[in-house]
């Protein structure tokens, strides 16, 4: 099972107390999942039987509908999906008119942000999906018209949520990339078990990531010292060749000794090796006049 169906599964049974947040989220199962007929009646399918028992629940719950809703299995495109219908034209009218359809994103029903984070949770399980974090960090939410999808962006953003959009094919799908606003998500749609998992993966990968930078700077800064210093051995190998240490100062002479003597030191254990001691800065002047007299010494011969 995917990480996506967890987070899905944990939320189905999430139903919040407060009648305000139930109609938000009804408004958003409605408005990816709902239509009228020519009759006049609330049409909701889904090919997912868990979202169609929350949905029936939502409509008890907030209108107390005992009756008059009929569930069956119908095909579409040689899908199987489920199917609930209110057949009253009158309530269907009822029902539409408190959840403010078609777009209820600056109605009174989504003033709160526990209402809007209700309604952020109906439009993930009608049409998110979330990936798994050990893998990416990623969260959409499909969009068959351009509208829906500026409603949810405009709700995410309501809601301190950094929301994009994207056209892809024939819809519109609203995302998040940042793995710390993701994670904001899936705890404020109230799938605590999943925010849990989702942190888990989250550090051991920022923990294993900052590893590998300080790997990977540590491996750089070896390589970058290694081919430094086969450069340097390599013009005080010349000058030794060409005219010999007897030329250098007392300071240079004692800086490509020690330098021969010890290839791999870094600049600041060469400065300690020298007598007196000095600072890494007049290590690396030692070593650049040492260059500059060794192309000096190049240049003449090419002449």
């Amino acid at each position: 099972m995917s990480f996506s169906q967890d987070v899905k599964n944990e939320l189905y049974d999430t139903v919040d107390s407060a009648r305000h947040c139930r109609i938000a989220e009804l408004a958003a199962l409605i408005r990816f999942c709902g239509k009228r007929d020519g009759d006049g009646a609330l049409i909701f399918e889904t090919g997912h039987p868990e979202l169609l028992r929350l949905y029936v629940r939502l409509l008890r719950l907030v209108f107390h509908l005992e009756d008059g809703i009929e569930v069956r299995d119908t095909e579409r495109k040689k899908t199987d999906f489920c199917m609930a219908r209110v057949g009253d034209s009158a309530v269907a009218a009822k029902i539409l008119q408190t959840i403010d359809a078609p777009t209820p994103v600056h109605s009174v029903i989504l003033q709160r942000n526990c209402c809007r984070r209700a309604f952020i949770r109906g439009a993930f399980l009608a049409a998110g999906s979330v990936s798994d974090p050990n893998r990416s960090y990623h969260f959409e939410i499909v969009c068959e018209t351009a509208e829906t999808a500026e409603d949810v962006c405009s709700i995410l953003r309501l809601l301190e949520t950094d929301a994009r959009m994207v056209k892809r094919q024939r819809y519109e799908v609203v995302y998040v990339k940042e793995s710390a606003q993701i994670s904001d998500l899936i705890g404020m749609m109230g799938a605590n078990v999943s925010l849990l998992n989702f942190e888990n993966v989250r550090i051991v990968r920022e923990v294993r990531g900052g590893v590998n930078r300080k790997v990977n700077c540590e491996t750089a800064n070896i390589e970058k010292t290694a081919t430094a210093a086969a450069r340097q051995i390599d013009d005080i190998r010349y000058i030794e060749k060409t005219v010999g240490f007897s030329k250098l100062s007392k300071a240079l002479d004692e800086m490509a000794e020690i330098r021969l003597q010890y290839p791999t030191a870094t600049l600041a254990e060469l400065g300690q090796l020298l007598n007196p001691p000095v600072s890494k800065s007049g290590v690396n002047h030692r070593l650049r006049e040492l260059s500059r007299m060794a192309d000096d010494l190049r240049n003449t011969r090419r002449q």
